[in-house]
């Protein structure tokens, strides 16, 4: 038996047990008491007196909002002044809200997604002008660390569970975007790496386009239309590196009672977990995330630093967890998402 037939198998286990580890440590973080809590965040220094600039692409997104807010709350908890800007998906108004904050010379500056391209030299300034910069989700070689998931394993775990639903054959419609975003391009790349091992699961090409805004009502006739290309039994996967066009993707599949095809994406909004959730739904897994932890562990990190700790990683990962229909409903409770609905249809 050759080694490609053995690799996939061997990290089909590695995911079955990191989903098992997950879940654990997913109900540890979120369902422990206040207490439990505070005493966890007994060794984080204070922030008393010192001003932290937060800067995000913008907070449309489930995902978004709650990083960016929970950086805010973290800053605030700890006694210091946020000076927050979020730059409604515009990149050039990031950049001269980056050019403001510089100027204002903050302690630190917490940057949050955005192209990275984009991005960069913008974040060479911030450190060039002697602040230390932070990124949530974003890498760069100018962030002294980046909190974020593991999105390599975030990637592989999510491919290789469409790969075993679909029994290692079959066409995929696949959204790429938005590959200049990091975190969706590891995504992307960690989807390729299995589907090398898979050579019966092809990629309908050309692959599909996420657009922001409106991204729900894209897929959604995206999807139609290439339903109507493509008859029952051509199709019998959706991937999305986020889970806002796996919502118009699952909502075009269930119109069309197309019930062969599932759709898989990452994020974990409440609305996507409660699609998971639903039996007759076509959405079949999204990988969840725990963004205001990630945005409030990234000030963790602000708060270390300034104190004196100069022995950061340059990355701080958070656990994810793989949601199915088997633990959708534990998820949601261990999460507290049971009564956050209707937080993304409308996008």
């Amino acid at each position: 038996m050759s080694h490609e037939t053995l690799r996939p198998k061997a990290s089909l286990k590695r995911a079955a047990t990191a989903l098992a580890i997950a879940l654990t440590t997913l109900g540890a973080l979120v369902g422990a008491s206040p207490a439990a809590h505070a005493q966890g965040d007994a060794d984080v220094p204070s922030l008393k007196g010192k001003r932290i600039g937060i800067t995000a692409v913008g907070t449309d997104h489930y995902w978004d909002l709650k990083a960016y807010q929970g950086a805010i709350d973290e800053v605030k908890r700890l006694g210091g002044t946020p000076i927050a800007l979020d730059a409604g998906r515009n990149d050039n108004r990031q950049i001269a809200q980056i050019q403001t904050l510089i100027a204002q010379k903050p302690d630190a500056i917490v940057e949050q997604l955005g192209t990275a391209t984009v991005l960069e030299p913008w974040l060479q300034k911030i450190r060039q002008a002697g602040i230390p910069l932070f990124t949530i989700d974003t890498a760069s070689p100018s962030s002294l660390n980046d909190t974020t998931s593991d999105n390599f394993f975030i990637g592989e775990q999510l491919a290789l569970k469409l790969v075993n639903d679909i029994h290692g054959e079959g066409n995929i419609l696949v959204f790429n975007g938005f590959y200049g975003v990091p975190v969706c391009a590891i995504r992307y790349d960690q989807l390729k790496a299995v589907l090398k091992y898979y050579p019966k699961v092809h990629i309908i090409e050309p692959e599909l386009r996420d657009v922001i805004p409106n991204t729900v009502q894209s897929a959604y006739a995206q999807v139609s239309q290439l339903l109507a290309k493509y008859p029952k039994g051509q199709i019998a996967a959706i991937w999305a590196a986020w889970d806002v066009p796996q919502v118009g993707a699952t909502q075009a599949v269930d119109a069309a009672h197309r019930n062969e095809i599932r759709t898989y994406a990452v994020d974990g909004s409440p609305d996507v977990v409660t699609l998971v959730k639903d039996p007759k739904s076509s959405a079949a897994a999204v990988v969840a995330q725990q963004p205001a932890l990630i945005g409030k562990t990234a000030v963790d990190n602000v708060a270390r630093y300034l104190a004196g700790e100069r022995n950061l990683p340059p990355y701080t990962y958070v656990p994810s967890i793989l949601v199915t229909k088997d633990n959708a409903g534990d998820v949601q409770k261990a999460l507290g998402q049971g009564l956050q609905t209707g937080q993304i249809a409308a996008k």
